[in-house]
């Protein structure tokens, strides 16, 4: 193999995604308890109701203060990290979690348990607004590895939260509150100790840009559709433990299956299956599939097994939800990234948070099976929703393969190539051997007689329900401009661009893929990965989803090798030989 390097087309170096600076693990460990926050309280709240006399729909309003307040403060998150920074609002929102977890661990009446999770949903919405930024930029390995974290984060905190929580509950109610005071208050330290400040962002954000980004029907489909979504996802997070009728312990095990199945789904299944059949296709599916599987709850909620097992098998369609309703939003949106993040955490957070209340008038009213049934048509209320912006993405998808062209820094010189002639693409990276790559790929151009153009995919990568760009604009145009202007002094002429992808690097793949379509290319050149299979399989393959994608010839650059074609079998060989 040669010297190790990062997949070209994006950008990363090949530091592996556990070789961290204790900046990112302090940041990690605190991820991790934030997503253990939902599901270390589900199993409690059986005994709630019954240690301090509350009906279910008093103890469901721990959801509704909780995340009504995150909704109402993601509007002004944007505003408050442009100004004191994102470390600076990172801290301030685990000092709040600390603070009103305790305080909610040490009163004895439910209306204060209520109260204080309103203040913890102030802190977790300061905090899941800046903690993948944060990350990212922190990692010392380039953000896929970064990314690959927080995805790790993401699943030890789903699936571990309502096991802790089922241990700790089975000693007292009080445990998971003091449980995550305690764990956040460590992790606390560790960041004020570890992460260095951030520089702020250049322009600050209007507390009121997120409410005016909603004007954009594509942004306020798609919104409206996750408030759909979260509707039913809280209902039945907030109500399927009592026709469970299990203790603490139980209740924590079930749902560590559950977060189980989310944490894959969402992590491994959605993007493979939004890669096979589109991203409004497969949500259309899931929503049908929520539907039913609330039905199905709703229909047998005197029968507890029935109960356990919907939930269960639930995790996986929430897992594939929770993925692609964010890069559906972000593909739509015309509004920037962090913008587009707070609106529709607004919304969707609206949603969930409005549901468990809802749902426990229904329930007080009526009996237990109406809040289900409510929830399940709200997912398939969702679909013909979905159905209203389904142009918009389809088209959003379709061209995420478009590109803005990049100019060098002085005239270039004339090229050679015919007029008309087919170019050579090369995807380039900010690494240190791609200008090596460069080079390989201007002498395959100049043997040809081709042009030579010199592309770099600016990535909007999503974990779960979290977004974040992986570089500036600016970033990805410099890391363009400067091949074009080493290969202009060097007296060879060449074109660049800069495309945008949503998603992982599978993703930039493909949009690699429809750029090349489009200019008719003649090849696609890209460098060899360093990363191992295991890797590629976490976060998708950049030149897996090139080559499959590509209507052109793919060709792997190898400073110390020959170049060679790329097909479905030489990408087996390349993986074995990794």
């Amino acid at each position: 193999m040669s010297a190790p390097h990062q997949e070209e087309g994006t950008r990363g170096t090949s530091a592996g995604p556990f070789r961290q600076p204790r900046a990112v693990w302090a940041v990690a460990f605190a991820c991790v308890i934030s997503f253990m926050g939902i599901g270390l309280v589900d199993p409690i709240l059986p005994a709630l109701a019954d240690s301090l006399d509350a009906t279910p729909s008093q103890v469901s309003l721990l959801f509704s203060s909780y995340l009504i307040v995150t909704a109402v403060a993601m509007l002004f998150v944007g505003w408050v990290s442009s100004r004191i920074g994102a470390k600076r609002t990172l801290v301030t929102g685990l000092a709040i979690i600390v603070v009103f977890a305790a305080l909610a661990g040490s009163t004895d009446s439910i209306n204060g348990i209520v109260g204080f999770r309103a203040g913890w949903g102030l802190g977790n919405a300061l905090f899941i607004a800046t903690s993948l930024a944060v990350i990212v930029a922190s990692a010392s390995g380039g953000f896929a590895g970064a990314i690959i974290l927080y995805e790790t984060a993401l699943g030890l905190g789903i699936a571990v939260g309502p096991l802790l929580g089922g241990e700790l509950g089975a000693i007292s109610w009080r445990g998971p509150f003091f449980g995550v005071a305690v764990l956040m208050a460590v992790a606390l330290v560790a960041t004020l100790a570890f992460v260095p400040d951030l520089p702020r962002p250049q322009r600050r954000t209007s507390p009121v840009a997120p409410l005016r980004a909603l004007r954009h029907r594509g942004l306020l489909t798609m919104g409206t559709m996750a408030l759909l979504y979260n509707w039913g996802f809280f209902t039945m997070l907030g109500y399927a433990p009592y026709p469970m009728e299990l203790d603490a312990h139980r209740l924590g095990l079930v749902f560590t299956a559950w977060g189980l199945l989310v944490a894959a789904f969402s992590v491994f299944f959605a993007p493979r299956l939004q890669a096979r059949f589109g991203t409004a296709p497969v949500l259309y599916a899931n929503l049908l599939g929520l539907g039913v599987v609330m039905t199905v709850i709703a229909a047998g909620v005197g029968s507890p097994a029935t109960v356990v097992v919907a939930v269960i098998v639930s995790g996986a369609f929430i897992g594939i939800n929770n993925t692609l309703t964010t890069q559906a939003v972000m593909l739509v949106s015309p509004v920037e990234r962090p913008v587009a993040s707070s609106a529709y955490g607004f919304l969707r957070f609206i949603g969930g948070g409005l549901a468990p209340y809802v749902a426990g008038k229904l329930a007080d009213a009526t009996d237990l099976g109406v809040p289900f049934y409510v929830g399940a048509a709200t997912f398939l209320l969702a679909i013909p929703v979905l159905a209203c912006g389904h142009r918009l993405l389809r088209e959003a998808e379709s061209g995420t393969g478009d590109g803005e062209p990049v100019t060098p820094s002085f005239t270039p010189v004339p090229a050679n190539a015919p007029v008309g002639a087919r170019p050579v693409v090369v995807a380039v990276g900010a690494h240190e051997r791609a200008a090596v790559i460069v080079d390989s790929a201007a002498r395959l151009a100049r043997d040809t007689d081709s042009p030579l153009e010199v592309v770099h995919v600016r990535l909007t990568a999503v974990v779960e329900e979290q977004a974040v760009d992986t570089e500036t604009e600016e970033e990805a145009r410099r890391a363009v401009q400067a091949h074009l202007d080493r290969l202009g002094a060097l007296g060879v002429a060449a074109t660049g661009q800069v495309l945008g992808g949503v998603g992982d690097r599978a993703a930039a793949g493909r949009a690699l893929a429809r750029h090349a379509a489009e200019a008719r290319a003649r090849t696609v050149a890209v460098g060899r990965s360093p990363r191992g299979a295991s890797a590629q399989f976490a976060d998708g393959s950049f030149t897996s989803a090139l080559t499959h994608a590509a209507t052109c010839t793919v060709v792997l650059v190898d400073p110390d090798a020959e170049p060679r074609t790329l097909t479905a079998r030489s990408l087996t060989e390349l993986r074995a030989e990794a």
